[in-house]
This record gives structure tokens, sequence and C-alpha cells, in this order.
């Protein structure tokens, strides 16, 4: 239902030339993954034989000893819909060839040949092996490959590295041996472009210092470019160690991203498993033009490839058990790679308004209330001032206390600005906002929706009419939350002449500042900032309580920004719908949130983000630098008269 898809890595022990141990341990790692319910079971490169047998792969005994190891792992499959794929050697009309046998149901799907076969280094393969590449024949009847089964009907079985498995619910797959993922163009390139959006890879990789890194940046590299999920599973330690050591190196990744790998350095006799989730591969290579440029670039290699359908197999989904969900998408789980993210994304953001600035001439104009947001473009203005070679007191900070303003953000506000160098700016709009509410006719104790945006589109125009007197550039303080929510005042804060937080999400603002802290940016701010990121999130429209405190929270009317950040990562980056961001926001925050509370706050999100689409077909300029973006000239172009009424159903029916 939800594209959930387990897959297994084996890695078990062997023993080189003994087929009969070996077939012995790949049914006990057999029985071990079918316990944990994967749709996809492989193992190593040669695991029927062991990968390190040499010349005993010339010796007939091994080669009808592993026809027989074959019948036997068949037979084991009869009444599993699981696909199992098993590395052994084939010979066909005198030669030998390195193969990968995928299974199911009793029944030999097709058999993958090797085709990249090294001879240099340690490798001399070709001493042993052909390459798929001098293939004579593409398909062998199930009688002639010698390999007893309890079917008893004769079978087709193709053959080569041109495979692609469709084995239903459109699942695919594709095979690659070892070496074939180290060459410049590999079989899985075409397999992916052919609609294989699993690549399984059967190795017998050797560990030699820094290897290790490299085979892994290798696979990330590989599934990113090919937009697929890779299984990688390699022989373990058990093999041969007469020169070489093999490590029983596997991993699962995911569109370039690591999901899992087996811990031990040096390892054998395990089971690997992860849950794939299809639906981000599917949406991917949906939006991206330049797959399927490239499928169309390579007609004639796409008539090349063979499908193999099989439709009796009813493989079993996954409930997502293993599927890793971070409650904070946006985020970077360690404070290493979440500072080094928080100080690149500033950058980009400075480099973004420092041209800005320098084309125009401008002064940045911001608006400053001690929120968390405009402390963040305040920074962001002064360092491209700074970037740019300009004095400190270029930068324009107009803080603007109304009825909502308390104490601690107003003081807050003035500090922070007197500490990156220039002189803040007060301008009262207390009087203003009276002022107006009398001409329009609206009770000044009526403390509404109107009352509220007064006072934000009086901010606008003091900032708007200030800019120009000073040849400024009114920089927006407003983020990706706020935008997907329309939880601004259109023509209020939803406008300015350049916006700097567009594409951050409310969570990761917070981090953004932590960063500047982190660093000493600005040495001057430290204290204040650690306050400002202490502050609760408000829009600080209405009074404070009797006791001066922020009496407007912004999470009790709209939610919590970390779920309505969670449901933008999944709606925005891959398309998924209400059902499937329901399922994956109850395993991530089900020590958070009770299940109404999470559907409640997802309704809203939805309603509210084809309600407001209005806001964002008139945002201002503002650099993209996450993978989630909602400007109307980049990554989100969308009716704002579209209807959610699919969305809302779906809702109704969780």
């Amino acid at each position: 239902m939800y594209e959930f898809y387990r897959v297994a890595a084996c890695v078990p022990e062997v023993k080189p030339g003994d087929v009969d141990y070996n077939v012995s341990k790949i049914l006990e790692k057999l029985e071990e993954a079918y316990e944990l319910s994967p749709a996809v079971i492989a193992f190593p490169e040669l695991s029927v034989t062991g990968y390190s047998c040499q010349d005993l792969f010339f010796q007939k005994p091994l080669i009808e000893a592993t026809k027989k190891g074959l019948s036997t792992i068949l037979a084991a499959t009869f009444e599993k819909n699981e696909v199992i794929i098993v590395g052994a050697p084939i010979c066909l009309n005198d030669r030998l060839f390195n193969g990968a046998f995928v299974m199911t149901k009793g029944k030999l799907l097709g058999i993958t040949i090797k085709t990249f076969i090294p001879e240099h280094n340690e490798f001399y393969e070709k001493r042993w092996f052909s390459s798929a590449a001098d293939l004579d024949i593409y398909q062998i009847s199930f009688s002639e490959l010698g390999i007893e089964s309890d079917v008893e009907y004769d079978y087709e079985i193709p053959m080569g590295n041109n495979i692609v498995y469709d084995i239903g619910n459109d699942f695919k797959f594709g095979v690659e041996i070892c070496e074939d993922l180290w060459a410049p163009v590999s079989p899985s390139t075409f397999l992916a472009l052919g609609g294989a959006e699993l690549i399984v890879n059967i190795s017998a990789s050797n560990e030699t210092i820094a290897k290790r890194d490299y085979r892994k940046q290798l696979v990330k590299q590989q599934s990113a470019s090919l937009l697929c999920e890779y299984l990688y599973v390699s022989a373990g330690a058990s093999e041969s160690t007469q020169d070489l050591i093999f490590s029983g190196h596997s991993m699962f990744v995911e569109n370039g991203a690591l999901i899992n790998e087996n811990h031990n350095f040096i390892d054998k006799d395990y089971v690997l498993i992860a849950d794939m989730d299809l639906g981000k591969i599917r949406h991917d290579r949906i939006v991206s033009s330049t797959f399927a440029d490239t499928r169309a670039l390579f007609k004639e290699k796409m008539n090349e490839l063979v499908t193999v359908k099989f439709s009796d197999a009813k493989l079993p989904q996954s409930d997502g058990e293993y599927l890793i969900v971070s409650k904070k998408p946006f985020i970077p789980s360690s404070k290493l790679k979440r500072v080094k993210r928080c100080n690149e994304i500033f950058d980009m953001q400075v480099g973004g308004l420092a041209k800005r600035l320098q084309i125009t001439g401008s002064k940045p104009v911001v608006g400053v209330s001690g929120g968390m947001d405009s402390t963040l473009t305040l920074l962001v203005a002064a360092k491209a001032l700074k970037a740019l070679g300009r004095d400190p007191q270029d930068l324009v900070a107009i803080t603007m206390p109304a009825f909502g303003t308390s104490d601690r953000t107003y003081n807050n506000s003035l500090e922070l600005i007197k500490a990156l160098g220039t002189e803040p700016i007060v301008i009262d709009i207390k009087d203003a906002c009276l002022q107006h509410l009398k001409d329009i006719g609206h009770p000044i104790d009526q403390k509404d929706v109107t009352y509220e945006n007064t006072q934000a589109r009086e901010r606008t125009q003091v900032l708007m009419d200030y800019a120009n007197k000073v040849n400024g550039l009114v920089v927006g303080t407003g983020d990706l939350s706020e935008l997907a929510l329309g939880w601004c005042t259109y023509n209020g804060d939803q406008m300015s002449m350049y916006g700097v937080n567009g594409s951050i999400p409310k969570t990761l603002v917070r981090w953004m500042i932590d960063s500047v802290v982190e660093n000493v940016v600005f040495p001057d701010a430290c204290d204040v900032l650690k306050d400002i990121l202490d502050t609760p999130i408000s829009p600080e429209l209405l009074p404070p309580d009797k006791d001066g405190n922020i009496s407007q929270k912004t999470e009790d009317s709209v939610g919590p920004y970390e779920l309505h950040d969670f449901f933008i990562y999944y709606s925005l980056r891959f398309g998924y719908g209400p059902a499937k961001i329901y399922y994956l926001a109850k395993k991530a925050f089900k020590d958070d949130y009770e299940p109404e509370v999470i559907k409640k706050w997802l309704t809203m999100y939805f309603k509210r983000l084809f309600s407001q689409q209005f806001k964002r077909s008139c945002m201002p300029d503002g650099v993209k630098v996450g993978s989630v973006s909602m400007s109307p000239r980049g990554d989100l172009r969308m009716p704002s008269d579209a209807s959610n009424a699919l969305w809302m159903k779906e809702l109704e029916e969780i």
C-alpha cells in the first residue's frame, strides 16, 4: 500500500570448494531471513562454491556439485514468495561464466551473467570466466541446465547482463556482479533506465586499506545517479586468505543515502536487513527530466533489455519497521554535520543578499522583532555587508513595538542591533494602528484578525517607506514553514524586496542561529542570541499577559512546527499523500503525539497548503538553499484556486 519492501543481504560461512557445506549454510541463512519477511534475499558472488576456488573451477566435480547445490536451493524456495539471488558458476558451450541465479517459488527466473571480468592487480578472473559479452546463447531451457526441480514442466530461462525482473506490484529490479559496478558504464545503468528500481550487486570484493570507504562512495554515487535503491552484498571473511582477505562488506543505499551497512570491518555469517521506500524513487524519476532524456538517448540499448515477468509470486510488502524516519528530516542528526550544513546555508544566504545589494547599491532594511526569523535575517544582512566591505552602520535595523510587543523581545532587538555595530531605529506604531482602526471603524477592544493584521501591515508600510528614504532594500524574514501554512499577513510580512529565509524550515532556523553562536561569527552578539533562541515563537500581535510575558504562541494556533516541517518534507519533496505521511508521522512521533493529534494538524496543513497559495504566488525573490522550495518561479507552480478535495477525502478515510 505504501510502496515499502524489505531486502536482505545474507553473508554465510563458506568453505571454498565444499558445495554441500556452502549450500547448507545458505539454507540456514535463508531461514533466518524468512523470519524477517524480506521481498528480496541476496547472497554473495559465487557463494555456492566460494569465490576463491581458483583453478578448482575447472574441475568437473565442482561444477556438477554446483548443479546439485542449486537444485537443493531451488527446491527450498518452492513454497516461498521471496526472490532469492545466489552466485554460482555456470558452463555454457564449453565456457565458464560467473552467474547470479534469480529464483522464486521453485522456479528459476533468469541468470544474470557478469560482464566485466577483472584481470589486474590481485585479480585474474579471466583465467576462469568469460564475459556476458562473449555469450552466444541468450536463453536456455531448464532441462539443459542439469538442475533438478520438483516442477515437472520445462521452460526457457533468459541469460545475460540485460535482464529486468518484474515480479508483481510493478516492482522491478536488476542484478549486476561485483566488478560491473566499477566499470565506467555499468550494466546497472541500462537496467535502471529500463525500469529497475532496485539494483542488487552480488560481490566478492577483497579488503585493503581505504577500500571500504571507496566502495561505499561508489555505491552511493551509483544509486544517486540512477535514482535507485542499491543492495550490495559481498563475500565474507570465511573465504580463503591465501593472498587476499574478504570482509563481508554489505550495504543498502537509497538514492545516494546510506541506509544500513554491516558494522564489523572484517565480518561473516550475518543477515543485513533494510526497508526501502519505492515511493521516493518513483517520485524522483518522474520529476527528473534528465532521467527520461537519458532513457530516450539510449533507445537502442533499451530495446536490447529483456523483461522477465513473474506474477505468481506475491511479494511480501513491508510494514516499514526498519525504515529510518527522522522526526526532523531537514536537520542532520550529528552536531558536526548540522553545524557544517548550517554554515553552508548561511554562506548561501549571505551570497545571495550580497549580490542583490551590490547590484542595487542599496542598504539592507530589516524589521527586527526579537524573534528567530528576523534575527536570522539580520545576521545575514550584517554578514553580507561585511562580505562587501561596507560599513556595519549601513545596516538599517528597525524595531516597531506595538500592542503585543513584550519587554523581552523589545530589549533583545535593541541589544542585538547594537551588538552588530549599528544603531537601532525605534518606531512605535501603536498610535498609527489606533488611528487606522478608528479610520475604518473597527472597535479597539475587538482583538480579531483585523486588529492583528493592522499591525503587520503597518510594519511593512514603515519598512517600505523608510527604504525609500535611505535608498534601502527591505529584506524579508518569512521562512519556509510560514510560507507553506500561509502564516503571514498578505501585503504585510508576506511582502519584501528580497527574502533570505524562504527555503529554510522553522525547525532549521533555530539551528542556523545556534551555528552562528557556535562559530562565534558575531562575538558581541552571542549572549543575546542565546536568549532569543529560548524565546517562544510568536507573532506578538496580541497584548502580553498581566506579567508582561508573551501571550500569543504560534504553535497553539497552527500546531507544532516539527510536525508541519515533517509534513512539508514528505508532501513537497516526494509528493506523498496524506495517508502515507500520516503513517510515517505516527512512526516518527510515536513517543510525542497521539495519532489523533497528528491527524488534526495534518488536516490543517493540507487545508492551508491549498488555501494560502495566493500568498506564495507573489512572494519575493530569494535563493533556494535546500531540497524544498515554494517559489512560484521554481519548485512549486500551483494554481491559487486548486481544489484540495482529493487530499481531504484521503484524510477522511484514514
